[in-house]
């Protein structure tokens, strides 16, 4: 719905027709105007110049503005008289777009919109059409009647087409088809193009009709909150490579056009790989670390062959919005993830500012943590207490919480310091310890009281504060790995310059946010860190001193 309401290229489109049909009549109005240049070549331009001239009112967004490039394209074709195959006029205008705004190849309504045009042109390009003569003999009644089927036919055809042509695209940007994409737009697409939009238009000059955009507008909405609501109403898929983006781009291409029904068919079995494809998951006995990007909070994927655990859910970044909505949903998207145990270190808003997104949309996820029985999450979600001496076992990996001790909630102790402490140990020995916000004082109760904490990789505690990581508690770890998870430039300096040197000090490799983004930790390669923003660097990113 959002390309309808908004200035997008249809309205713009819509306009031009409109101006170019006005300024047309007027001009045909008057004699000495026509001599001096043809109602026709004064129509494309004058229409031209009010589209231009709206998009501008309007705001001057991106795709009004390669509307407007693309309507030049055709008006400066028509003037010159010269009458191009469609591909070239397609191709000429895409090439006009990207040369005035070359950061348009990475937006994905560009993609969108010239790929969804192009399937139009080309499907309909040999289209039979009933002789005007076919029912000339007939009632007036069943003309119309005719007349409105043969339309509706037509628009059912191409929307058609055009959401199975734009699938791959749309897995490949948002990761999900919609499956009552067709139906809404089908009730969307004619009411917006020939009713909302244009009373919106005219209540310019007239606002009473306004009212009557809003009469439409509601019923539509109406409508299309309750086919986003049914069950299935959209696909989830995994991100895809980029192999299977061009396989499916292909497949559909095939399957859309007018083509034999064996190439047909061959396109069909191109879809099927996007479809059947599944990420690749830890092998039986193996783990996975993904340490989200989320700033300055924690929020660890931890997978193994069958089972997922969300330890911490990042930041809260304001009213409306947080890192379990905004980086850590999509996350579990693209990895197909259903998460079966959430573990919330402790209450502070930078580990549990998201986790009520994510509990909502993982209703069946099981919820661990040391926030007081008071916490307005108790009402969302049953809440088990974190305790030393807690095990459990999926795929053949061992998860132990070593901290806090069932004491601890009697004493007087901070937030911090009442952390979730998970240790994770792989069937072959390799162990992750995630030290949520601990400070020295549990530090030192941990090695006073010899837990096990050696670990391979570190979640590095508090974000790397001057209060944590002591050197009794890295040398009880002796990680070879440790993950910093703070924000760039944030207002505390974490991590701070005598933390990360009692870390080089003992030969720990360090990988923290700012530089690294997102960081995946393997247990088969213990010492190696696949950091996306480094692998996935493009010329326009910053880089971080």
């Amino acid at each position: 719905m959002a390309h309808l309401v908004s200035i997008s290229g249809l309205h713009v489109t819509m306009f031009a027709w409109g101006a170019c049909a006005l300024v047309g009549w007027l001009w045909r109005r008057s004699s000495r105007l026509c001599r001096t240049w043809p109602a026709p070549a004064a129509a494309l331009c004058g229409g031209l110049v009010l589209a231009t001239a709206y998009a501008a009112f309007s705001g001057w967004g991106l795709p009004a503005q390669r509307t407007c490039l693309m309507l030049a394209c055709v008006t400066v074709l028509r003037l010159l008289g010269v009458r191009w195959p469609w591909p070239q006029v397609w191709m000429l205008t895409c090439a006009v777009v990207v040369a005035c705004d070359p950061w348009a190849l990475l937006q994905p309504g560009f993609w969108l919109s010239f790929v969804a045009v192009a399937v139009l042109f080309a499907t309909d390009a040999g289209v039979a059409t009933a002789p005007p003569s076919a029912c000339v003999a007939a009632p007036r009644w069943r003309r119309v009647l005719h007349s409105a089927v043969r339309q509706g036919g037509g628009l059912l055809r191409e929307q058609w087409l055009i959401t199975l042509a734009l699938a791959p695209l749309t897995v490949f940007w948002f990761g999900q088809v919609s499956l009552v994409g067709l139906l809404a737009n089908l009730l969307a697409v004619p009411l917006v193009t020939l009713l909302i939009t244009p009373l919106a238009l005219m209540g310019v000059a007239w606002p009473l009709l306004w009212q009557g955009a809003v009469l439409v507008l509601a019923p539509c909405m109406a409508g299309l909150r309750w086919m986003a609501a049914l069950p299935g109403a959209t696909l989830a898929l995994p991100v895809l490579p980029g192999w299977l983006i061009v396989a499916g781009l292909l497949g559909s291409a095939l399957v859309v056009l007018r083509l034999p029904l064996s190439w047909r068919a061959l396109g069909a079995a191109l879809l099927l790989p996007a479809v059947l494809w599944q990420p690749e998951r830890p092998a039986p006995g193996e783990f996975a670390l993904l340490v989200a990007d989320v700033g300055q909070g924690n929020a660890v994927l931890v997978r193994t062959a069958n089972h997922a655990l969300l330890y911490d859910a990042g930041p809260r970044f304001g009213v409306n919005t947080d890192a379990g909505q905004r980086v850590l949903l999509p996350l579990l998207q693209a990895y197909q993830v259903t998460l079966d145990r959430v573990v919330l270190s402790h209450r502070d808003t930078d580990h549990a500012g998201g986790v009520e997104s994510v509990l909502k949309a993982q209703p069946q996820a099981q919820l661990h943590s040391s926030i007081e029985a008071e916490h307005a999450l108790q009402a969302l979600r049953p809440v088990q207490r974190c305790e030393a001496g807690q095990r459990w076992q999926w795929d053949g990996v061992q998860f132990e919480m070593v901290h806090p001790q069932p004491a601890d909630y009697s004493r007087r102790v901070s937030s911090n310091g009442l952390s979730c402490v998970l240790r994770i140990e792989s069937a072959q020995g390799v162990a992750a310890l995630l030290a949520g916000d601990i400070e020295k004082a549990q530090e030192v109760q941990l090695v006073s009281a010899q837990a096990l904490l050696q670990a391979d990789v570190l979640l590095v505690p508090h974000h790397g504060s001057r209060t944590s990581s002591s050197a009794a508690f890295l040398d009880a770890v002796q990680p070879g790995v440790a993950l910093v998870q703070s924000g760039y430039r944030n207002r505390y300096g974490h991590p701070q310059a005598g933390v990360l040197q009692r870390y080089a000090e003992r030969g720990i490799v360090v990988h923290d946010s700012p530089h690294c983004g997102a960081a995946l930790w393997v247990s088969r390669h213990p010492m190696g860190v696949s950091c996306s923003r480094l692998e996935h660097m493009r010329y326009w990113h910053h880089r971080v001193p």
